[in-house]
């Protein structure tokens, strides 16, 4: 049954994202708000507009049962839960489908098995998809971790089984670090996921951050080629493009395959992203995770593709099988994105919220925005720093980043401090443009150029 009536259980540029490509199809669109959120961009372009809760996410965009109520109120006949918040929560896409609506994205089993990072390094090993040497399984305790670090080899990484974002991880380089630091990774993970589980992974030093993008509609799935994002600051990251210009094009279809044959494997259905670590070294690739939504930065295979992932997503979602042949699919050209945080370089990347005085957004062939700016919008200081994200494409990489330089040049954000600075900076940058970095790079460059970064 195709949707025809989509409750958006998300805020900011994602919910905006997801409007504008529902109204596309004739899906009118039911915006959920929490009481800081009102006035968002979102609220003024959906069909309808349902408060669910205080500002805090824990009192709204977390709160469950608050939210498939107001679905269910609402006269939706489906749910897209964008990323971050419920996105990954297989027991809200149960309750979503217990109540009679469709979650736009993968099935709740499917998320539970690929959420957890332990299980999904299981399912990857049995579908003949390279992972990083580490424990099988979930380490239960300090003792389990020493013995599977011993077959393991130091250094070891110590990840999360749930959630991402880089909390819950420790790298340790030795088994008196190991004791300690299991302690204090387990507790976070508690903390942020209410899941203290652990597993251990090799640590590999100057590794690339190379992710897969697929779609899938529960019986067949295709690949949307791959992203690079090594540039990241504490694990979350700062710039992404596509395709990953580090991989020679037989590593490329080796690792596109095993996306498709893992993807497959799961009966994945609606768009994902798996994410491997890639060893320039050796040229080996592992599988690390399966983020099992939409993400961030998937504009930038949407210029490369020419694919609309997020309507894609719904026609799947409403039972349409997939209609790409992966012989359908090219990548043409390069793109990069950007993102667009509130936050001061100048301090450490403090929160900067603030009202939008004025706002000039670039534009050109090849320039995008996506953003829930607008002019006199007061950015509430309660969610993730994110105000947009700047994407480029041009036919090659040196172009790609030629454009952004004249598009950062171009944004101006007025009333609130942003990271435009550093990304400046970073688009200028000799080991940038020569494409030599790697997950530890961005780092390393900000420790020794503080005030390049924090330049107007």
């Amino acid at each position: 049954m195709a949707i025809s009536k989509l409750f958006i259980a998300n805020r900011g540029e994602i919910a905006v994202r997801i409007i504008r490509a529902a109204h596309e199809l004739g899906i009118r669109v039911v915006q959920a708000v929490s009481a800081a959120d009102r006035d968002m961009l979102a609220a003024r372009l959906a069909d309808e507009v349902v408060e669910i809760g205080k500002a805090h996410a824990s009192k709204s965009y977390l709160n469950k049962e608050a939210v498939v109520a107001a679905a269910v109120a609402s006269g939706a006949d489906a749910v897209h839960p964008g990323y971050g918040f419920l996105s990954e929560n297989a027991d809200f896409a149960e309750m979503v489908e217990s109540a009679g609506l469709v979650f736009v994205g993968p099935k709740p089993e499917t998320i539970r098995a690929m959420g957890d990072k332990a299980t999904a390094r299981t399912m990857a090993m049995r579908a003949g998809v390279p992972t990083v040497p580490g424990s099988e399984g979930r380490v239960e305790n300090a003792e389990a971790a020493l013995s599977a670090a011993r077959d393991i080899g130091y250094p070891v990484m110590i990840k999360a089984a749930a959630g991402g974002g880089g909390r819950g991880i420790r790298i340790a380089n030795t088994a008196e670090e190991l004791q300690t630091l299991i302690q204090q990774a387990s507790a976070e993970a508690l903390a942020a996921f209410g899941d203290g589980g652990l597993y251990l992974e090799r640590f590999v030093a100057r590794a690339r951050h190379v992710e897969v993008q697929i779609l899938g509609d529960g019986a067949r799935a295709v690949h949307l080629f791959e992203r690079e994002c090594s540039l990241q600051r504490r694990r979350q990251k700062v710039w992404e493009e596509a395709p990953a210009a580090c991989l020679a094009p037989h590593v490329r279809d080796l690792l596109c395959a095993s996306a498709v044959r893992l993807a497959e494997s799961v009966k994945y259905r609606g768009a994902g992203t798996l994410e491997y670590l890639y060893d320039a070294t050796t040229g080996e690739f592992f599988f690390i995770e399966m983020n099992t939504r939409i993400q961030v930065e998937h504009p930038v295979t949407e210029m490369i593709t020419g694919v609309d992932l997020v309507k894609s997503m719904l026609r799947v979602a409403g039972g349409t099988p997939l209609a790409l042949e992966q012989s359908d699919i090219r990548a043409r050209g390069h793109s990069i994105e950007v993102r667009i945080n509130a936050e001061d370089p100048a301090r450490k990347f403090a929160p900067a919220p603030g009202t939008i005085a004025s706002l000039t957004v670039p534009g050109g062939m090849g320039v995008r925005f996506d953003t829930m700016l607008y002019p006199g919008y007061t950015v509430p200081p309660f969610y993730d720093s994110l105000l947009g994200k700047l994407i480029v494409w041009d036919d090659d990489r040196p172009s790609a980043i030629r454009r952004l330089i004249g598009a950062l040049s171009e944004l101006k954000i007025e009333g609130l401090t942003t990271t435009r600075s550093l990304h400046q900076a970073l688009a200028l940058d000799a080991d940038v443009n020569a494409g030599e970095f790697h997950t530890g790079w961005l780092e390393g460059w900000l420790d020794a150029n503080p005030a390049v970064a924090s330049a107007a």
